[in-house]
């Protein structure tokens, strides 16, 4: 998936560690969280509130700036975002996720209205290293990528995508599959805003479980992302942000997504395949909902609670 080379971007909806300056055009935000061990991480890897994995919950509790280790790299990278632009998000993760969210806001800021009759509010999104405070609390680099429910905010370690997805899950390194993973936590914000998120958290496990449920809906809202990403046209009625999806970016976010399916996590882990446990679905649960969302482009293909799993 390649950006246009040329323009700029606006920045104000993403932060370097904690919420920092203003909302500006580009609105708020939404979380979830993940564990410390790799079976653990990706057991919950995409979504889950961190308030059930018992983590610390100390701290402000406002996704704040965090303190410590995070200072540095919330300097660091807000130093980095500042400076992004479309030709640099094809090269530099950090402006990939930026440019992502932007085009997410673009998609989602048309479809949410035309498809569910509501006006998108767009998440904030954090870019951190080390350990964040949260409004589900406190959370460290091995959450992985997560969205916060109560503080409507993605967070996201750059450092994840080649020293986890890639190196311990066997991901794709592409952009498609960073792009897919940011597009996944939109998708948790997209289920906050209908009211569905909660229903992860009633019916936590199992292979047709509330949770399987929502993290398959997210799946398949970030391919009805996909579907639209280089037709919508960015704000100004200006050439979509994107401007190709081939088969091979496709290839690429299906391989990830097959990746972080609960029977391939629990196999790399030297683990038996025990569906009663699962938190997020199979492989090919994962890519086939994926695929609805990108084949269909519709919120109401993607209604994974009248599906029968």
């Amino acid at each position: 998936m390649t950006f246009r080379q040329n323009g700029s971007l606006d920045t104000s909806g993403v932060s370097g560690g904690g919420r920092g300056g203003g909302g500006g055009r580009r609105g708020m935000a939404v979380g979830g969280g993940v564990g410390g061990v790799v079976v653990v991480l990706i057991a919950l890897f995409l979504g889950v509130d961190l308030d059930q994995l018992g983590l610390d919950s100390g701290g402000s509790g406002q996704g704040g700036s965090g303190q410590g280790q995070l200072s540095g790299s919330a300097q660091e990278y807000q130093a980095q975002i500042d400076q992004c632009d479309l030709q640099r998000a094809n090269s530099d993760t950090v402006c990939r996720i930026v440019a992502t969210t932007e085009s997410l806001e673009d998609v989602w800021s048309t479809q949410m209205p035309e498809q569910a009759g509501m006006r998108w509010v767009q998440p904030h999104t954090n870019i951190f290293r080390g350990a964040i405070d949260t409004g589900c609390g406190a959370a460290s680099s091995d959450v992985g990528p997560f969205y916060c429910p109560a503080g409507q905010e993605v967070y996201i370690d750059p450092a994840f995508f080649d020293q986890v997805l890639v190196g311990q899950l066997g991901g794709s390194g592409s952009s498609a599959a960073q792009m897919y993973v940011v597009a996944h936590e939109f998708g948790h914000h997209a289920q906050t805003m209908l009211g569905d998120i909660s229903r992860s958290q009633q019916d936590p496990q199992g292979p047709s479980s509330g949770a399987v449920r929502v993290e398959l809906q997210a799946d398949c809202y970030a391919g009805l992302w996909a579907h639209y990403a280089t037709s919508t046209p960015a704000p100004g009625g200006q050439l979509p942000l994107l401007e190709s999806l081939t088969s091979a970016d496709v290839d690429a976010i299906i391989q990830t997504a097959e990746a972080i399916g609960d029977d391939h996590i629990q196999r790399s882990g030297g683990a038996r395949v025990d569906p009663d446990s699962w938190t997020h679905g199979s492989s090919e649960m994962r890519r086939q909902w994926f695929l609805i969302g990108y084949d269909q482009g519709s919120m109401q293909a993607c209604d994974t609670f009248a599906a029968q799993l």
